[in-house]
């Protein structure tokens, strides 16, 4: 059982400190396995945090293999020894420019590897959905127009031929719909960076891997 006395953990990233403690105190056999871990209250008590902080954790560390929940019965330990995040896991918990930055690298890599893999059916495929893009930022249809460019990029990673470049960028595509939906009321920049799109399929049709790099780095703005 917990003692009185309250941990208190800093206000950022509450539900992560309280896995990481619980992780310590699991992994020096603090909890031992098959042990049951203290009630809600007790935890919400003992790390001075909130219901919703606690059950994140409780999440988290029931994906991670490290407890069970059996409902009505409580929460108990799985493991002795902390087991390492599935990446696929800890990529779909991933936010904000954590997010972005895994995008802009994955983008650069794709549209190498597409240069040099595609074939004429992707190239086909990729062209349609450029010209659906093209026509919904001209009507100021947002959500028709990110639907169009996501199916784009993901067409591209499935031109590059290797599967692990597009399982993680279909994650990412994911995630980037999510923040583009919010972030773009009307298809204005949508439509302004239509010809550099045009200009990395052209790179890909032409097997061009440089130029290819090139327009997909103007295109996620890490060049001017």
């Amino acid at each position: 059982m917990m003692t009185s006395d309250t941990i208190q953990i800093k206000r950022e990233s509450l539900a992560d400190a309280v896995v990481k403690k619980l992780q310590q105190q699991i992994a020096s056999s603090h909890y031992k396995i098959g042990e049951k871990l203290p009630s809600e209250p007790e935890l919400m008590q003992y790390f001075g945090v909130g219901r919703s902080t606690i059950r994140e954790a409780i999440r988290i560390l029931a994906n991670k293999g490290l407890i069970r929940v059996q409902q009505g019965l409580g929460t108990f330990v799985e493991l002795e020894q902390p087991s390492v995040e599935p990446f696929h896991q800890s990529l779909q918990r991933a936010e904000g420019d954590d997010v972005n930055e895994v995008r802009q690298l994955l983008e650069l890599k794709i549209a190498e590897k597409a240069a040099l893999n595609r074939t004429q059916e992707d190239i086909d495929v990729m062209t349609v959905f450029l010209q659906n893009r093209h026509e919904a930022a001209l009507q100021n249809r947002p959500e028709a127009c990110i639907e169009a460019d996501i199916q784009f990029h993901i067409r591209l990673a499935m031109a590059s031929k290797n599967e692990v470049l597009v399982d993680l960028y279909k994650i990412i595509a994911d995630k980037m719909k999510k923040s583009f939906m919010e972030v773009f009321i009307t298809t204005e920049t949508l439509l302004s960076k239509q010809s550099m799109h045009m200009a990395l399929l052209q790179s890909v049709a032409d097997r061009d891997p440089k130029k290819a790099w090139y327009w997909a780095a103007k295109i996620t703005g890490q060049i001017r």
